[in-house]
């Protein structure tokens, strides 16, 4: 992260706004925030876009991290004895800090500045990620489990099970004032009407999500983060209808993207985004609008516009064969990655 001084004025070819219009312009920032966005003759410089926002991950994860394994979905990240958790409960508290902070690390590095966690572990697993995140370059929003929520930003249910008590969880959570996530919909549809009663805030994956269940999801407003290489990881998803991206768009769902369990995928947005453009062949400004967009829902938007605070990325296209783009926006989307960003400008909020 580069920090700004009390005034700074960057001058490229910025993205700006919710629709990322490709401006010559010159972006003036004073305290964090931006104060003015003037056009200019086209002097060139960096590409200038909003950072990301990874809407799912599951960063103690990192301490299995490629870990030889196979099996179903359950046997291996289901609670409460998938293979992840059974690794989780051995793992020595500073080694779970460590992972958690290098891939709090990896993020920032390929332009992450915020995040939604899934914590597992209870109010101690809350505990040791926001002991990661003092200092980090970074924003966290922590969904706590097992009492964790408590002491959380909000509630990650893992999927809904009859019987668990998880009526009772939301409810509590609510009347604190707590945000509801809940995994639905990843290896089938079966938990996600169930799911949808809990009236989240956040659904995670709907990957067998149906086309009644989205017409649904669009119509109550409710957010979808959708894992595109998680799924394929993980054997839930081997064709573009899964997660069903295009048609989530078509209906109006508001899709935010994130990354997933570490253990299988690098937490790093332009990789998810390159894969979602490819394979699911979405236009680039939808693609680049999901991976913002989880700014706005977790707090301040990363959207470069007057007033907002200032959240950048730079880069250099001169720099490798970026030059000879004669469609930025989906060269950004499609291409870029850590090593051709030069500057990250980050205001916490």
């Amino acid at each position: 992260m580069t920090p700004v001084g009390d005034q700074e004025t960057l001058t490229g070819r910025a993205f700006i706004g919710e629709d990322f219009l490709l401006r010559d312009v010159a972006i003036t920032v004073e305290h964090g925030r931006i104060t003015a966005i003037e056009e200019t003759a086209g002097a060139g410089g960096p590409w200038i876009c909003p950072c990301f926002f990874n809407a799912h991950t599951h960063l103690a994860d990192t301490i299995a991290l490629d870990i030889p394994a196979g099996g179903d979905l359950a046997s291996l990240v289901a609670p409460p004895d998938g293979l992840k958790h059974r690794i989780l409960r051995a793992a020595p508290a500073a080694d779970l800090m460590s992972g958690m902070r290098r891939s709090i690390e990896v993020m920032h590095a390929s332009g992450t500045a915020g995040f939604a966690d899934f914590r597992e572990g209870g109010p101690e697993g809350v505990a040791l990620l926001r002991e990661a995140l003092k200092n980090a370059p970074c924003r966290g929003v922590i969904f706590g489990r097992d009492g964790g929520e408590r002491h959380a930003d909000g509630l990650g249910i893992a999927h809904y099970r009859p019987g668990a008590g998880i009526e009772a969880a939301v409810a509590e959570a609510r009347r604190q004032g707590k945000r509801i996530a809940i995994h639905a919909a990843e290896k089938d549809a079966g938990d996600l009407d169930a799911a949808l009663e809990l009236q989240p805030d956040l659904l995670v994956h709907c990957t067998h999500a149906t086309g009644g269940q989205l017409r649904r999801i669009a119509d109550e407003e409710i957010p979808v983060a959708v894992c595109p290489r998680s799924n394929w990881a993980l054997g839930v998803a081997a064709s573009p209808d899964h997660p069903p991206i295009a048609r989530m768009l078509e209906l109006g769902c508001r899709l935010l993207l994130g990354t997933d369990n570490v253990m299988f995928v690098q937490p790093d947005m332009t990789a998810e985004m390159a894969f979602v453009s490819l394979v699911y062949r979405i236009p680039a400004r939808d693609v680049l609008r999901m991976a913002v967009a989880g700014s706005a829902l977790f707090g301040e938007p990363h959207d470069i516009r007057e007033g907002n605070m200032a959240a950048f990325v730079c880069v250099d296209p001169m720099r490798g064969n970026l030059r000879f783009s004669r469609d930025p926006l989906a060269t950004f989307v499609k291409r870029v990655n850590a090593s051709l960003i030069e500057r990250i400008i980050y205001s916490m909020p």
